[in-house]
């Protein structure tokens, strides 16, 4: 008898040891590792404010946020394996197609850059961005959606490539530093930057991307920018998981439509406002219309983002670029 109890209480323990490690197991599948271009700019304030809402958690999911400062160094770590997603521009999805990767944007934010052309005010006689000729414009990163977007307002001006140079200095206080120093006469940039240059009177603004009013002038139509992009093999191999990611973002994005700023900027992180808590809520009050309201791409967006590319590229120039494989609306529209 008493060996026999002994073996009844051995495999109940065994069992619930294996329950405890086919749990722990399910739960790891639900743990995501997304890298952010910097998730204090407030073009990618969703990913934050998804986390402070505890919209992640809902959903059983572990998502892990990373800060990287420019997007490009967070798309190559999605490339590398390190992380599963990137809250970045959708232009990478249309760049790294050329090259043979596939990625999409499962979620999108934003229908506008939400980003400035800025321009020393140590600099009067540039009016244009043909009047930067010759000089540095500040990017995030080389290979980033500022420098791409710079490239490309420059030859629209007539400046060709190699007639300017572009110059990665970050965003924040690298940014403000390399253009009070006078490293670049301008640079593109986003908020809060853009409000604490403005704000001290160092810089003012060349060309506007905030608004989708704005960007359809400058750019010829809506520019997908802040997304959520994935690699597509990774989002065809765990679907559950992804739909779980876009329950979250686009409950987030309805919370940024029906609130005020001053209600989100309440759930960020203290440090995020740079100082300035009344900067930071006006800044995202002007700002606030670029992010989309479910999630779903902007008709025609694309297409505007693939011709932006071919103007100056010569990754895009001239290649076939399948737009249908660069974005998925699948699990924003199965959102209840």
């Amino acid at each position: 008898m008493k060996s026999t109890f002994k073996f009844t209480r051995l495999s109940r323990a065994l069992g619930l040891a294996t329950l405890v490690l086919l749990s722990g197991a399910a739960f790891a599948a639900d743990k995501v590792t997304i890298i952010v271009g910097g998730y204090e700019k407030q073009i990618y304030l969703p990913a934050k404010l998804a986390q402070s809402l505890g919209y992640f958690t809902a959903e059983g999911l572990d998502v892990d946020l990373l800060n990287e400062a420019s997007g490009v160094d967070a798309e190559n770590e999605m490339l590398a394996g390190a992380v599963q997603g990137v809250v970045g521009f959708y232009d990478h999805c249309v760049d790294l197609q050329t090259k043979g990767k596939y990625v999409e944007s499962v979620v999108q934010f934003s229908q506008a850059p939400g980003e400035v052309e800025l321009v020393s005010t140590k600099r009067p006689e540039i009016k244009t961005m043909a009047d930067l000729r010759g000089k540095s414009l500040g990017v995030t990163g080389l290979g980033s959606s500022t420098n791409f977007l710079s490239q490309y307002l420059m030859v629209k001006s007539g400046v060709p490539l190699g007639e300017f140079s572009t110059i990665p200095v970050g965003a924040g206080t690298t940014f403000i530093a390399a253009m009070t120093q006078d490293k670049i006469q301008a640079g593109m940039t986003t908020e809060p930057t853009i409000s604490r240059m403005l704000k001290t009177g160092e810089a003012r603004v060349l060309v506007d991307l905030r608004t989708l009013e704005k960007t359809k002038a400058a750019l010829g139509g809506a520019y997908p920018a802040a997304s959520l992009y994935m690699p597509t093999d990774w989002v065809e191999k765990n679907k559950p998981t992804v739909q779980k990611l876009a329950n979250a973002f686009v409950k987030t994005l309805k919370f940024i439509n029906t609130h005020s700023a001053a209600e989100i900027a309440e759930k960020m992180p203290k440090d995020f406002y740079a100082g300035d808590k009344e900067g930071y809520i006006k800044a995202l009050t002007d700002g606030k219309s670029m992010f989309t309201a479910d999630g779903v791409m902007p008709q025609g967006g694309p297409e505007t983002v693939l011709a932006v590319l071919a103007a100056f590229s010569k990754n895009v120039k001239g290649k076939t670029v399948d737009l249908s494989k660069t974005y998925t609306t699948e699990f924003v529209k199965n959102v209840k």
